[in-house]
This record gives structure tokens, sequence and C-alpha cells, in this order.
């Protein structure tokens, strides 16, 4: 059974050609249709790091991540008549990793941070939660 509480998830890879890329997926038109990292609800007794881990599986098939990082960020918003709140994670993974998308998604792209802050993320959430990470990553 869903909760109100969500986790965000940024996966990203270092490439040595453009340095740290991140994945963002394209929601359904059903759905909205604008580009996003990953995200779900917490299902009831899971805790956020858990349900990190399963959308990530879910939502992109990736089973290798080199590591979690909590952003230690978090905000509330209303959607699906209730108020939700959502922590952000960032995710590493392997430069070539295969990537298959669930049927809540029609494409993914990898970006950098200026690609993803300034064309495809639309919610002030989830840039801010994209600063967080870099912040911690040092970019």
């Amino acid at each position: 059974m869903k909760t109100n509480n969500q986790v965000e998830v940024f996966i990203f890879k270092n490439t040595p050609e453009k340095g740290i890329l991140f994945l963002l997926l394209k929601r359904i038109p059903k759905k909205g249709g604008f580009w996003q990292p990953i995200t779900g609800n917490i299902q009831e007794g899971e805790t956020f790091e858990k349900a990190a881990y399963r959308e990530i599986q879910e939502e992109t098939g990736i089973s290798n991540v080199l590591r979690l990082i909590d952003t230690g960020y978090s905000f509330d918003f209303f959607d699906d008549n209730r108020w939700q709140h959502e922590r952000v994670f960032g995710a590493e993974t392997e430069e070539r990793v295969p990537v298959a998308l669930s049927h809540e998604h029609t494409e993914f792209k990898w970006v950098t941070k200026e690609e993803a802050l300034n064309e495809y993320l639309k919610w002030p959430g989830n840039k801010e939660g994209l600063r967080k990470l870099c912040e911690i990553l040092g970019i």
C-alpha cells in the first residue's frame, strides 16, 4: 500500500568525455510528458532507502548501484489529491549501464547538470534536489 512519502533519485555516472551525467526520464503523455528523475511512492513498512533501490530497478532496470547518497534535501507538494513528502537521493552507477524503461516513461537521456537544470527539469523541487546532489559531488 502507498504512503504519502516519496523518493526522488538522480542516477548518475562519471564519463571520461563529459564528466558526470545524470539520467532523466520522460513521463508518458497521460502523466504529463515532462522530464524528471526517478520518483515513486514508499510502500508501507519500507524505508526511504529501500524504496530508492526498488524504484531504480522498476523504472530503469538498473540493479548495479555503486553508492546511494542521501542529499539531506526533501520537499512537500500536492498531487493526486493529497500532500506528499519527497526525499532526494543520488545513485551512482557504472559508465556503460543499460537502461530498460518501465511503462511509466517514453524515453531517457543522459545529460549534464547544466542541461538538466536549464533544458529538461520542470519542477523547482527537482531542480533544487539536483543542486544539492551536485554540491555533495563537488560539481
